[in-house]
């Protein structure tokens, strides 16, 4: 045991042997695809799915090879998907406060849907401009008055979709341009209806239609570039006036004065809006840009075909045709006992001021919900859950608006004088038109205002159909109708609800 060491020959005497090193088992060695997902976990776990992963370790120059060699699976994709399922999901917040587009003004709201309504006293004021005989039961007067006014809900539909999608794309000389164009051909395509309609009518009313279909188009203009607050100054003379009028008598020049002053500062206030589109398109030039505005341009002249290439008219028919149907049902919502032959019942004007007033909640609820289906996209992670969130949203929303709704029909139908009060059929009825309007919207801001038109149209044409076949009492097909194609609309709402490409 004292002895020495044997070394073997040729061996120095400090050498020793070389004593072989233990190898580890493969079963000890870390795991490289472990190794790998700690080293990329952040990335990973806010990674929304495995190919974001995959073009990570493909940037690093990481070839089919070299993983199949260090990580033992065929490709990227495949340890892209390894390392998704590995790391748990954590979604970081942004920094700062959270941006919301959807955040409206409840004033702002509210001072649209009061300039909605107001323009309803001009028919107060003009009432004894329209003497006459009756026609279908009606007022004097009124049979033109609607062709016209359906003819421009229809075209200033279609035309501010066109208007605000040129805003929508930052040229907001371009959607001047088109309300320069559109109002104008609106107004004329309007009053050539009313026209067209009056048949024994006197000269009076055809021409309070005229005054009608121009008002549309100004006021259009106004509300599309977001100048309610000067439309309203404009209006509140004439509001002023047939205020005055229902508990004094106002003479006829009085009335005159007040409608065409009215009128005619909403077409001064309309034309100083869009004008500046015409110097803009004649690069400074009036005359250049008014030459520009026509047809085929002027005589020799270039117009430079990116600023002057219009966007596709069918993009805006659909919604020409939701003004349409929804004009025509509201329409019933006011005059159906009368349009049904039923002369001895009221007008029910009180429906229709209670929906042109709610008009202005109406749209505040829809930014509502838009507001409350981003937040639901950032704080859920499954469809389902995406679902039930902006479900609860959408019934919060609807049964706010059915309530101002309630309380506006209500309020009015107490207020109108000579009028029969709401009966629970009629208050039915006014609530599912109700639906019908607000939930119409909403497959518009979805993209679906291609469903929400079809479903309007087609009631529009079913109550047509049942009121001139007598089929039932106008208050039972007017329940009927709104309530079948509520049902329909909230079938689509439901069915894209839960679609996040909707909510954008």
């Amino acid at each position: 045991m004292s002895g020495s060491v044997w070394l073997p020959p040729g061996a120095r005497p400090d050498t020793l042997p070389a004593i072989p090193r233990q190898r580890t088992p493969q079963w000890a060695e870390p795991d490289p695809v472990d190794e790998l997902a700690h080293r990329l976990e952040e990335f990973i776990a806010a990674a929304v799915h495995p190919d974001e992963i995959a073009a990570l370790l493909e940037s690093d120059g990481l070839s089919d090879d070299q993983i199949r060699e260090r990580y033992g699976v065929r490709n990227s994709f495949a340890l892209a998907e390894t390392l998704y399922e590995r790391v748990e999901r954590r979604y970081p917040e942004p920094d700062g406060p959270l941006h919301d587009p959807w955040q409206a003004g409840l004033l702002g709201c509210l001072l649209r849907g009061v300039v909605f309504a107001l323009p309803g006293f001009a028919y107060v004021l003009g009432a004894p401009l329209l003497a006459g005989p009756k026609d279908l039961g009606l007022p004097a007067g009124t049979i033109p008055l609607l062709a016209g006014a359906l003819t421009g809900w229809t075209w200033n539909q279609g035309l501010a979709h066109r208007a605000y999608t040129w805003l929508g794309l930052g040229d907001r000389s371009a959607a001047r341009r088109c309300l320069l164009v559109g109002a104008p051909v609106g107004a004329l395509l309007g009053s050539l209806v009313a026209f067209a309609a009056a048949g024994q009518v006197g000269p009076a009313a055809v021409a309070f239609a005229a005054g009608q279909s121009c008002y549309l188009g100004a006021a259009t203009a106004l509300l599309v570039m977001g100048r309610e607050r000067a439309l309203l100054a404009a209006l509140l003379p004439m509001a002023a006036g047939a205020t005055v009028s229902l508990v004094a008598p106002v003479p006829q020049a009085a009335r005159l004065v007040l409608l065409l002053g009215s009128l005619a500062a909403v077409l001064v206030l309309g034309l100083l809006e869009v004008a500046p589109a015409v110097r803009d398109l004649g690069e400074g030039s009036w005359t250049a840009g008014l030459a520009a505005l026509l047809p085929f341009g002027a005589l020799g002249a270039t117009v430079d075909q990116d600023r002057a290439a219009p966007l596709w008219l069918t993009g805006s028919m659909p919604y020409a045709l939701f003004g349409l149907g929804s004009g025509v049902l509201v329409l019933y919502a006011a005059l159906g006992d009368v349009l049904a032959g039923q002369e001895h019942s009221a007008v029910a004007a009180p429906a229709a001021v209670a929906l042109t007033l709610s008009m202005g909640p109406a749209e505040w609820l829809l930014h509502r919900f838009r507001s409350g289906s981003l937040a639901g996209l950032r704080s859920t992670s499954t469809p389902r859950a995406f679902w039930r969130t902006t479900a609860r949203t959408v019934v919060e929303c609807l049964g706010a608006y059915l309530t101002v709704l309630c309380l506006l029909g209500l309020t009015t139908s107490a207020l109108w004088p000579h009028t029969p009060g709401m009966s629970a059929l009629r208050l039915t009825g006014l609530l599912l038109l109700g639906v019908v309007l607000w939930t119409g919207l909403l497959l518009q801001s979805f993209g679906a205002v291609l469903s929400a038109a079809a479903v309007c149209c087609l009631a529009a044409l079913a109550q047509t159909v049942a009121l001139a076949t007598h089929a039932a009492g106008p208050h039972t097909v007017a329940a009927a109708v709104y309530g079948t194609a509520a049902a329909a609309q909230a079938a689509l709402v439901c069915a894209l609800l839960g679609r996040a490409t909707a909510h954008r």
